[in-house]
């Protein structure tokens, strides 16, 4: 990991495919223009395209940038991929840095937007995500009016009676994240605040960015890795006639 920022004012190109979802922004001194559209299968030949035409509409070329941000998962296997493959080429071709961001974290921070920015210290929330196979992405943060995002757990893979007892055990103030749908009454949530909807995606990758930028969380790019969490993507024939 890189020490100080040199750069101001920053510019910073951001991407993140690791849900259906492509997310994009540029950030350019205080402004930060964003791009969300179809992502999945159809990310790998839209994200170009895309991202040309949101440094465009920042008045910025490529060879302008100072660091690619990526979200390096947890979350589809070929958009993880996608991402970091990605984040790599332009780094490796820019010669600049890469800044690596929790991909669960961008539904933290969306649901800290969303909740009114509170300044209560340590401002908690757990944030659970679909993972297909009926399991759930999982991770718990804190938001700290100046320290700023704190990890509390790691995220990790679970399934949901872990899941499910873990917070039964010590029941969350808060929650983000899809699963909250997905699973509705499957977990036990009634007494959280709930955020199961993500509404600027792409907002909330490029503030993250931002921030990991200022606080030197930038690797060079053959460092900057995918987070997995999954050894296998589909069940067996055997294990889906079992969950039938």
């Amino acid at each position: 990991m890189h020490a100080a920022a040199p750069f101001s004012p920053v510019r910073l190109l951001a991407l993140d495919t690791a849900t259906d979802t492509l997310a994009m922004a540029v950030v350019h001194a205080d402004r930060i223009l964003t791009h969300e559209s179809a992502g999945g299968a159809q990310a790998s030949t839209t994200l170009m395209p895309a991202l040309l035409d949101l440094l465009a509409q920042a008045g910025l070329t490529l060879s302008s940038i100072h660091a690619v941000a990526m979200g390096r998962g947890p979350g589809a296997f070929t958009g993880l991929r996608t991402a970091v493959s990605v984040a790599q080429g332009l780094a490796f071709g820019l010669a600049c840095p890469v800044v690596p961001v929790d991909s669960l974290l961008i539904v933290a921070e969306d649901a800290f937007e969303q909740a009114g920015r509170p300044v209560a210290h340590a401002w908690p929330v757990w944030v659970a995500v679909d993972a297909r196979m009926n399991e759930v992405y999982a991770a718990e943060y804190a938001h700290d009016p100046v320290a700023g995002w704190q990890v509390r757990t790691p995220p990790g893979l679970y399934d949901l009676p872990t899941l499910s007892a873990r917070w039964l055990a010590q029941p969350p103030q808060a929650i983000a994240g899809n699963a909250l749908s997905v699973f509705a009454g499957q977990l036990p949530v009634a007494t959280a605040a709930q955020w199961p909807q993500v509404q600027a995606r792409a907002a909330a990758l490029g503030r993250l960015a931002q921030q990991a930028w200022l606080a030197g969380a930038h690797v060079p790019a053959d460092d900057a890795l995918p987070l997995y969490l999954r050894d296998k993507v589909a069940l067996t024939i055997a294990e889906r006639e079992g969950r039938a």
